[in-house]
């Protein structure tokens, strides 16, 4: 021995190299546990001797259900293939597949490890003494079997020994005695091999969870679960949802501001999620990183020691410093994968939060062209609506017929709201092809399903022409006689009028659909705007003895003369009906009679005009002067 080395240097060169090398590493957790070390270094103390095995960070339980997380968290990590949507996207939805697979292996590493530990430590385990435990008296019966076979052992040893000085009959009775022990022996082996294959079978089913056996096969089963290749999903990603690189309408850029939103929330989960399992890892590796730094106080100790102590001491702590160098080569094989997920766990949320970052760019940016968009139709709208206000001021300041008015301010509102959602449907439209198609549809609907409306508002336009009608014109269609009280887009109402001779109101309403004018059977009768007069007609039967040329001028001058009061009304409507029809058969307000000669007898037809608010009164008048005219010799 060189008396020269110092005590420590000679058993520093004794440590293992790897021991040294972990020693080196945990310099941050050793530095720690100085305090401990120094107040554990007592001048005179003795270190008790070390545990060939370290105890595993965690137990069987702990092991699943921490793997069980990083799976679920693996397999939810595939939803980030949805939210990618640019290229700076993608690359970063690579990295952290990619990610997320090295820390499922390193998941798998630490629970491999650890179930090997488990192992370990459980290979020096006592039986429980409780007698109630599963498999308890097959463990007694083990005992007992294994001590017989050690007595039979015993006696083999005896015998095989006396038979080598033994001769004749004594010779003879140790071979008898040799081969009944060899009998017995094998008998014995028999039963502990079948007590040992039900001690196996119980570990493996009372036991499941917390053997290391059973624990493993859980750990093998759960990788077999796994999606197919993990690494095809990362070399081909899922394609991303397009994007429009134009503008776009309101509906898209929507849809845009949503989607970003959207995104968002999910970049969030994402982090929570990735941060939960990094506690996870955390707080599974707080009672490793306390072994160690206790493995790290204890070897300080023995370093302590050595300065002071003498030959003897030294080497007896050779066989301590390698079962610490033991049992720090066992922890560094879970160590190792618990730092390295660490690392990748923390590079993982760096990512999602750099995506973050950009997405709540693009959340602004998609937010802002929205508000654009919706500020650009909200000022065409007004530019509109203010265009439509002046339009009626015009309206009322320079129209001053109230039919024509009303026919102006119609088509203004027409006007209006068509321009109205043609702004608004191209707003919202992606693009000008999506507007022609979408017209499209809406105009074949709208004609199949609204076929009598669209008529009846074409009608409404025929209505309201030149010679249309008006509120307060006598119209006649089919049977139904009666005035025009309201003349809407789609249908107008008549005051049904009714009586005989003078016609007055009958006190119902009558609605007509404006696509009567397109109805031939029906037919729509009216008075010409300013004009009340219409011709009646009377049939009479003259005198068998009555000369017909004389009795023909009596009974046109019988009917002037009921005429003469209204004849300056009747001529001023005559010319009314002239004016407006520019034709002059309007004109002739004159009365006449026809004459029909029959075998009996002969008839004579009046025909005359009368004005209508003075019908019954006319015609009375007329018939009272054609009774005298016929009653005259």
């Amino acid at each position: 021995m060189d008396t020269g080395t110092p005590p420590a240097r000679r058993i520093a060169a004794k440590i293992p190299p790897l021991a040294l090398t972990l020693a080196a590493l945990l310099t941050s957790i050793s530095a720690g546990a100085a305090p401990q070390a120094a107040s554990a270094a007592a001048p005179n103390a003795r270190p008790a001797p070390a545990a060939q095995a370290a105890p595993p960070p965690m137990d069987a339980q702990q092991v699943i259900l921490l793997l069980d997380q990083t799976i679920r968290w693996y397999r939810a990590q595939s939803a980030e293939r949805g939210i990618a949507i640019g290229p700076a996207d993608l690359l970063i939805q690579l990295q952290n597949t990619r990610t997320a697979r090295q820390v499922l292996e390193l998941a798998f590493t630490i629970a491999r490890a650890d179930a090997q530990l488990i192992a370990k430590s459980d290979s020096g385990a006592v039986p429980s003494a409780d007698p109630n435990a599963p498999g308890a008296g097959l463990f007694r019966l083990k005992s007992k079997l294994t001590g017989d076979q050690k007595g039979i052992d015993d006696e083999l040893a005896s015998a095989r020994h006396d038979l080598t000085h033994a001769r004749g009959a004594q010779r003879a009775a140790l071979l008898a005695k040799i081969s009944e022990l060899q009998g017995e022996r094998d008998l014995t082996d028999a039963r502990i091999g079948l007590v040992d294959t039900m001690v196996e079978f119980i570990d493996a089913d009372a036991g499941a969870g917390k053997g290391a056996k059973s624990l493993m096969m859980q750990i093998e089963a759960m990788a077999l679960a796994l999606p197919g290749d993990s690494k095809a999903a990362v070399a081909a990603p899922a394609s991303a949802p397009p994007t429009s690189t134009s503008p776009g309408g309101l509906w898209q850029l929507g849809r845009n501001v949503i989607d970003m939103a959207a995104r968002r929330s999910d970049i969030d989960a994402r982090e929570r999620a990735a941060s939960d399992l990094q506690n996870a890892f955390i707080l599974a590796r707080a009672p490793l990183i306390a072994r160690v730094k206790s493995l790290t106080a204890r070897g300080d100790a023995l370093a302590a020691l050595a300065d002071t102590a003498d030959t003897g001491t030294l080497n007896g702590m050779r066989a301590q410093l390698d079962a610490l160098a033991a049992q720090y080569k066992q922890l560094a094989v879970v160590m190792i994968p618990f730092g390295k997920v660490n690392v990748l766990l923390m590079q993982y949320r760096a990512n999602l939060r750099s995506w973050r970052a950009a997405a709540d760019g693009q959340y602004r940016s998609a937010l802002s062209a929205l508000g654009i968009r919706l500020g650009m139709l909200s000022l065409a709208l007004i530019l509109i609506f203010v265009a439509a206000g002046f339009w009626k001021r015009a309206v009322y300041r320079y129209s001053h017929d109230s039919r024509r008015r009303h026919q102006l301010l119609l088509f203004r509102n027409i006007t209006l709201w068509a321009v109205v959602v043609v702004i608004v449907g191209i707003a919202f439209a992606s693009e000008l092809g999506s507007v022609a198609t979408l017209a499209g549809l809406i105009t074949a609907g709208v004609a199949v399903a609204m076929q009598s409306v669209l008529v009846s508002i074409v009608g409404y336009f025929f209505l309201i022409g030149k010679y249309g009608i008006r509120i307060g014109d006598r119209v006649q269609i089919g049977d139904v006689t009666g005035e025009v009280i309201e003349l809407g887009l789609v249908r107008m109402h008549l005051m049904e009028l009714g009586g005989q001779g003078r016609l007055g109101p009958t006190g119902r309403v009558v609605a007509f659909a404006n696509s009567i004018v397109f109805q031939v059977s029906s037919g729509l009768f009216k008075q010409i705007p300013g004009v009340d007069m219409a011709w009646h007609e009377v049939k009479l039967t003259l005198p068998a003895d009555a000369d017909p040329v004389v009795a023909k001028e009596r009974l046109l001058a019988a009917v002037n003369e009921a005429l003469h009061d209204y004849r300056d009304e009747i001529d001023r409507q005559a010319a009314e009906i002239q004016d407006a029809t520019a034709s002059k058969s309007g004109g002739n307000a004159t009365p006449e009679v026809q004459l029909q000669f029959g075998a009996a007898a002969v008839e004579a037809r009046v025909r005359y005009p009368v004005h209508l608010p003075h019908a019954a009164e006319i015609d009375e008048r007329v018939s009272k002067e054609l009774m005298r005219a016929v009653a005259r010799p």
